[in-house]
């Protein structure tokens, strides 16, 4: 299939961007992994189209001790590759396959705002944000929270005339460990349901504070920090610790969720599904914060 007729821009910096989307009601066409389907597929007919490929100030990853900002045009596989934070790349392992990410981009994923997507779950869990910018006589810039940039399926926070021109993944704190769990019918397809955590120790090996986020089971990423039911938790002894803290964090995340029935899976599925994750994840990040820390 092909798309319906649209008029083509190509600027060259983003200030001829932003000039052209306060110009013009268009879409912004970046790595087109979600956007060209949906056009072919006549889901999205838009008569402009604004193609930023050529805009290379966009294409930058800028690590810092603080965390990591993501231009527009970093692809999956550059920032996988980079290395430069451990749950986004943990994350991008699981988005896809090698020919979407070598092609797909971060910051557009974010934009497209698919509650089943990984790069949603990770920007909402470390608080991140995205910085989105707009054309008033002069490039106009605002720093989007995550909470708030994730409005619901399909829809974020970047208004039309706007582009979203990079995203910012803060940094772990010392004794901080990561994982991200999730079951698909298949490796690449999207997850029936996942989880990503973030848990950070004491020098004792002890949970000080855990954060989960999950994909799938609502209409955005679902953000529930669980540090109230792991605290004090002991994770030492293949970080077995306290069963029922890893437990009493499941119930309270499956009790959050908002899963609906789809012929993938039905709802009471998924939030089995959250529940054992959750475990799952809450360990395994656990074990990674206390291998750092040398427990």
């Amino acid at each position: 299939m092909k798309p319906p007729p649209f008029a083509y821009h190509a600027p060259r910096d983003v200030g001829a961007a932003l000039r052209t989307l306060a110009q013009v009601r268009g879409k912004v066409l970046a790595g087109g992994q979600s956007l060209i389907p949906l056009m072919n597929m006549r889901l999205a007919a838009p008569e402009h189209l604004v193609d930023i490929n050529r805009i290379g100030s966009l294409s930058t990853i800028d690590a810092t001790p603080a965390g990591v900002r993501v231009g527009a045009l970093v692809r999956h596989s550059d920032a996988e590759h980079a290395g430069a934070h451990p749950l986004l790349t943990r994350a991008l392992k699981l988005v896809a396959h090698p020919a979407i990410r070598n092609r797909g981009t971060v910051v557009g994923s974010l934009v497209h705002a698919d509650p089943a997507a990984e790069l949603p779950a990770v920007l909402a869990v470390l608080d991140g944000t995205v910085r989105v910018a707009r054309w008033d006589g002069r490039a106009v810039e605002r720093e989007v929270p995550a909470r708030e940039f994730f409005v619901g399926p399909l829809e974020s926070a970047v208004q039309p005339g706007e582009l979203a021109v990079s995203a910012y993944f803060p940094a772990l704190g010392p004794g901080a460990g990561t994982a991200f769990e999730e079951v698909a019918r298949r490796h690449g397809d999207y997850a029936l349901a996942g989880v990503c955590a973030v848990v950070t120790l004491d020098g004792d090996a002890r949970v000080t504070a855990a954060r989960v986020a999950c994909v799938g089971v609502g209409p955005a990423p679902v953000v529930v920090d669980v540090t109230g039911a792991c605290r004090g938790e002991d994770v030492t002894g293949a970080c077995g610790g306290g069963a029922g803290g890893w437990a009493e964090a499941a119930r309270a995340v499956q009790a959050e969720t908002e899963p609906e029935s789809d012929v993938h899976a039905s709802a009471a599925y998924r939030r089995h599904l959250v529940g054992v994750l959750t475990e799952r994840a809450l360990r395994n990040a656990a074990r990674e914060g206390a291998a750092a820390r040398g427990a």
